[in-house]
């Protein structure tokens, strides 16, 4: 995922590494392995037939997840959900690889933060991935 310096956003079509702002010294591995493993029980909440926390937080504001303009890949960005007529929400089973395989690889700091935010009720959350 990128992201663009002109908004807060992220897409999985290009692999970058950031400075991404944040002291440094934080644990990303240990961040990224949080965020592997929500990614994995959401994906069992849907074989479930329950709704992914990650597709309830979207709901809630807390992230937007959606198809890049030219259909390519996602963006990630933080705040609210745009009109419905505006962009598409991407459905859980579609995003998941793709947002799998990018934790695993990406050095993005903010972006895992960002992923991360989206479980923070989970009794394994930090609070200094805020």
């Amino acid at each position: 995922m990128k992201a663009k310096r002109s908004s807060p956003e992220y897409s999985c079509q290009r692999r970058t590494q950031r400075h991404s702002g944040y002291p440094s010294g934080m644990d990303t591995d240990e961040l990224r392995r949080f965020v592997l493993v929500r990614l994995a029980e959401d994906e069992e909440r849907l074989a479930q037939e329950k709704l992914p926390l990650l597709d309830e937080a979207e709901g809630r504001g807390r992230l937007r997840i959606i198809r890049s303009d030219d259909g390519s890949g996602l963006l990630l960005l933080p705040g609210p959900i745009q009109a419905a007529e505006e962009r598409v929400p991407v459905p859980f089973p579609e995003k998941f690889p793709l947002l799998r395989a990018e934790v695993e690889q990406t050095h993005d700091e903010a972006l895992l933060r960002l992923l991360a935010a989206a479980y923070d009720t989970h009794h394994d959350w930090q609070e200094e991935w805020r």
